[in-house]
């Protein structure tokens, strides 16, 4: 598979493959967010998550896949430090404020830092039309937070800082969107990135709860133990989706089409708890596709 994934790579075949990793990537992105919103806290829930991939890829990064290049180490701690960074930073944004209002506000923010932080790192650039689909499709996301910041009636005194922790951790997201595409790109086998990316990514959480918590896992456990196992198959087909679309293409495009998530989260919000979409949010929701739809066809 890595060498067909690496054949693929500067072609129109490639650009198509990316373009289906993206959106697949921002539905199970949002499956993801709401398996966060749980009875547990986030800091638990992510525990169980990180758990899950690490154990489940340590297999794959052992034995299956190409072990990195010696000079590649080095990019890989980079890499981990900025995740340990991002989750909690996420996980103190949910602490703090409601998932209907944190989730557009990183969402929006972290596509215009990518889109600036590729055209560093990469030379990438965008023309006039796929420049406003990146504005539309964030004031769409942005407006979602918006209209949901009006219909908090509770914890208002705390939204200030929910909110300064969701653009922080915005930012942090085209960090390491950014970063993970360089990363992949300097690795022979772009498999052998996602195996050890999720094996590595895996410990920090762990090892620190159980620090925390002097060895004791929360009880029951098996109810947790489902749900790491489910967001961890979730994550690993997510995040390794964007990951392996932003070598295939335009690491800009993919990370603006992964923001489709906002969408799929209300759609999962109106499925799964009957949250109710409203005349302006599906407004705004179309503002969001719109935008997507100009980023891809401009391109």
């Amino acid at each position: 598979m890595s060498a067909w994934l690496i054949s693929l790579e500067g072609t129109e075949a490639g650009k198509q493959v990316a373009l289906f990793l993206a959106l697949m990537a921002a539905f199970l992105h949002a499956l993801f967010g709401a398996l966060q919103k749980g009875k547990y806290d986030p800091y638990t829930t992510r525990t169980a998550i990180d758990a899950s991939y690490a154990l489940i890829m340590l297999p794959v990064a052992l034995f299956l896949v190409p072990w990195p290049e010696p000079e590649v180490w080095s990019l890989f701690a980079i890499a981990w430090v900025i995740h340990v960074g991002y989750k909690l930073l996420q996980a103190s944004a949910y602490s703090y404020g409601a998932y209907t209002v944190v989730y557009p506000v990183v969402r929006g923010t972290g596509p215009v830092f990518t889109v600036i932080g590729a055209g560093i790192l990469f030379g990438e650039t965008f023309g006039g039309i796929q420049w406003l689909g990146v504005a539309t499709l964030a004031s769409g996301i942005l407006g979602l937070a918006v209209y949901n910041l009006r219909h908090v009636t509770s914890e208002r005194a705390l939204l200030p800082r929910a909110l300064g922790l969701a653009v922080l951790t915005g930012g942090f997201v085209a960090l390491y969107t950014t970063w993970d595409a360089f990363v992949i790109r300097a690795t022979a086998d772009p498999l052998t990135f996602v195996a050890w990316f999720f094996f590595l990514d895996g410990l920090a959480f762990p090892i620190a709860y159980l620090i925390w918590h002097r060895g004791r896992v929360p009880r029951p456990f098996a109810p947790l133990a489902k749900l790491g196992i489910t967001g961890a198959i979730v994550a690993i087909f997510s995040f390794g989706g964007i990951m392996l679309a932003t070598r295939l293409d335009k690491v800009g495009e993919a990370a603006v089409l992964r923001e489709t998530s906002v969408v799929f989260a209300a759609l999962i919000a109106f499925l799964l708890w009957g949250e109710r979409v409203g005349p302006r949010r599906l407004s705004l929701m179309g503002l969001i596709a719109l935008g997507a739809v100009l980023v891809e066809w401009g391109g």
